[in-house]
């Protein structure tokens, strides 16, 4: 099947296989976040980006063969909900963006500053730190050496503008120069951007709007 990134909550997770990686994307709770578990097809080990809600359907997607490592990718609450029976039930050690962590009520064993590399098996991420939707969110990087880069960017980049400011102009600036210089400037159009809510878009769609964004200011 063709990977679409189209998920709904109480649905099948979509699955997109590459070569080093499978990522598998589900739908969680009233506020239709987005979950990504990531398995290192060589080693089996796996990774979850957000317990977001729903401990329930995480563990199913989980499986036997558990998960090593939780990645929170900020503080809001939408976004670690399920963190804490995820965390009992597998015992994965978490990570956080290293300001936000102090936010999230789970405690934070790998602060994670930007650049900080996370690995699952094989398979290396990069996080970037993404101010100003929260201090401390940040993205996962996978560049991907048989393609093109995956970026997992939490509530920071969506399909049509950047995260949340709250009319803040000193956030708005702070986040789109952020996402500008650390995403945009140094990653390619075909760069698959898996955001942590809705649709996925690429870099490339996205790209044309920047200076709309900043105009608008948000």
């Amino acid at each position: 099947m063709t990977y679409s990134g189209s998920v709904k909550v109480g649905g099948p997770a979509d699955v997109h296989e590459l070569t080093d990686l499978m990522i598998s994307k589900v739908a969680v709770g009233p506020m239709d976040n987005n979950a990504y578990l990531l398995r290192c097809r060589a080693t089996g080990e796996q990774l979850l980006i957000d317990a977001a809600n729903d401990a329930d359907t995480l563990l199913t997607l989980i499986g036997d063969d558990g998960i090593t490592a939780v990645v929170t990718t900020h503080r809001h609450g939408d976004h670690w909900q399920a963190l804490s029976k995820v965390v009992a039930a597998t015992g994965a050690r978490t990570y956080a963006g290293a300001y936000d962590a102090e936010g999230i009520p789970v405690a934070t064993d790998v602060p994670v500053e930007d650049g900080d590399t996370i690995r699952v098996g094989r398979v290396e991420l990069t996080a970037r730190r993404l101010v100003g939707h929260t201090p401390g969110s940040i993205a996962l990087v996978y560049d991907d050496p048989h393609g093109h880069p995956h970026v997992f960017t939490g509530d920071c980049l969506f399909p049509g503008g950047v995260g949340n400011t709250w009319k803040d102009p000193e956030a708005f600036t702070s986040l789109i120069h952020d996402v500008e210089t650390k995403l945009f400037a140094v990653l390619p159009d075909e760069s698959w951007v898996y955001p942590g809510h809705g649709k996925d878009t690429t870099l490339g769609d996205e790209r044309p709007h920047l200076a709309e964004w900043r105009e608008r200011g948000w």
